[in-house]
């Protein structure tokens, strides 16, 4: 998968410049093999990386499909290779996909529609990739926002508030449900 996807990012070509940033490189049996605590703490750290920064921003500030070369250039003093190896690196770690050369998800953002609609300041619509995340958004973005779903079980209609500090007095009665993923061994992203 990794030279397929390369093969879907621009070619550019220019002189070598300082990486982006240190990835840690696991094998898929090393990842397998950390426990689901580890695995998440692995995940919380990698989100915290300028390149996975930068893409986040993008998201939340335009909205997405991004595409890759709109990263690229957003990081001029980065050698384009390097910046590709770590978006490669960040896919396969299922942190962000890259589809027909686009970022089209990166937790909690989605790209595409999903049933958790998110309105934020100034009316700008993202999407959440699941129920958790999107209460996760706002202390996130430290910004107040606008979660609209709809219950999985009766499909009755959701919508309420959410701050930086947690979902208001109009979240009584709702209830999030944790499951355990089928395959820990897929992408999540896949299930979208």
């Amino acid at each position: 998968m990794s030279l397929e996807l390369l093969q879907t990012l621009p070619s550019v070509q220019c002189e070598r410049r300082p990486i982006l940033a240190n990835l840690v490189i696991l094998t898929a049996d090393e990842l397998k093999s950390l426990n689901p605590l580890e695995r998440q703490a692995a995940r919380r750290a990698a989100r915290q990386q300028p390149l996975v920064r930068v893409i986040l921003r993008t998201l939340l500030q335009r909205g997405g499909p991004i595409p890759v070369e709109d990263i690229v250039a957003a990081s001029p003093d980065d050698h384009a290779t390097a910046l590709h190896d770590a978006l490669v690196a960040l896919d396969d770690d299922d942190l962000i996909r890259i589809r027909a050369g686009q970022i089209d998800v990166a937790y909690p953002f989605s790209a595409e529609p999903t049933p958790f609609r998110l309105r934020l300041s100034g009316g700008r619509q993202r999407y959440a990739c699941c129920a958790t995340d999107a209460l996760g958004i706002a202390p996130m973005v430290g910004e107040p926002i606008e979660i609209t779903s709809s219950c999985h079980h009766c499909g009755e209609p959701l919508k309420f508030a959410a701050t930086p500090q947690g979902v208001g007095p109009d979240t009584e009665g709702v209830m999030v449900w944790f499951g355990k993923r089928g395959d820990e061994g897929c992408k999540a992203f896949n299930s979208l």
